[in-house]
């Protein structure tokens, strides 16, 4: 995470955005950071007028009009967090691609699971899905029960993102006071064997020791930069994104590693971080960089 960097919203006019301002703004005092407001405005790189038409009031035209809704943003974020520092701005591009060029230097990216820019069939917006595949800092998005409460959930696979995963998530429980649930999530055949051959029946317990020294390698240290959160370990015979999902339910927040092991290695994210993003019951935070 960039400390001295702002948190950034991507907004645009529908309600997911209204949600994401609003938890931007909790996320920007929680860490005493400032909070950016950005409208990805595409019209110029279309070659579309902005201004207004001839002859229309001042106040007419998709620039005007963007201009508004930044200002309605901005209101709207200092009045959910009084004291953070709040700013706006239009910036012309396609709203994706803005966003990952302000993710190389903000501490965070906030954005709603669906905008106006996303195909009405997908439970996910294509900016989102977009910006949380390829942003270079941590990427949240507003989703499921917005909760005071409940721990914060990381998914833990023994990847390097899992790992950088389990240490954002921490630190969100120590900023929170919550306590952390890691969820380790495996799946084996009961039996495995080639064409007719007798299968080879595998060991539960020895399977289920091997995945708790899995989860175990993945928090080591955590307790020594952060004593006062509390770590909730879970091993679960499931399906990882199953597993999450059902986690999210209490959840105030579940974090997940862009990719993880497992994952086919040309996506960009990774099957269990996607399903996270379509079916989590909380604000679903995608850790990509490793570092």
């Amino acid at each position: 995470m960039n400390d001295g960097a702002a948190v950034v919203v991507g907004v645009d006019d529908s309600e997911p955005a209204r949600r994401a301002i609003r938890l931007a703004a909790t996320e920007a005092a929680r860490r005493r950071l400032p909070l950016r407001v950005v409208h990805g405005f595409i019209w110029p790189l279309l070659r579309v007028p902005v201004g207004p038409p001839q002859g229309a009031p001042a106040g007419a035209g998709l620039r005007p009009q963007a201009e508004r809704l930044v200002a309605r943003a901005v209101a709207e974020a200092e009045a959910a967090a009084r004291g953070v520092r709040v700013s706006g701005e239009i910036l012309d591009g396609e709203a994706a691609a803005v966003l990952v060029g302000e993710s190389r230097t903000a501490a965070m990216i906030v954005l709603g699971d669906r905008g106006l820019g996303g195909f009405a069939a997908l439970v996910i917006g294509s900016v989102a899905g977009q910006v949380a595949a390829y942003a270079e800092c941590p990427v949240l998005v507003a989703r499921g029960a917005e909760r005071a409460d409940g721990p914060v959930v990381v998914g833990v696979d023994g990847s390097a993102l899992s790992r950088a995963a389990v240490r954002f998530a921490a630190d969100e429980a120590a900023l929170r006071g919550a306590p952390l649930r890691a969820v380790h999530a495996y799946r084996h055949p009961a039996s495995t064997g080639p064409g007719d051959m007798q299968p080879l029946v595998h060991d539960a317990d020895l399977l289920r020791g091997e995945e708790e020294r899995v989860l175990a390698d993945s928090l080591a240290g955590l307790a020594e930069h952060h004593p006062e959160v509390t770590v909730e370990k879970v091993v679960a015979h499931a399906r990882p994104a199953a597993a999450l999902a059902e986690a999210s339910r209490t959840a105030q927040l579940l974090v997940v590693g862009a990719r993880g092991h497992g994952e086919l290695t040309s996506l960009v994210l990774g099957s269990v971080s996607h399903a996270a993003l379509h079916h989590a019951d909380c604000p679903v935070a995608v850790v990509r960089a490793a570092g």
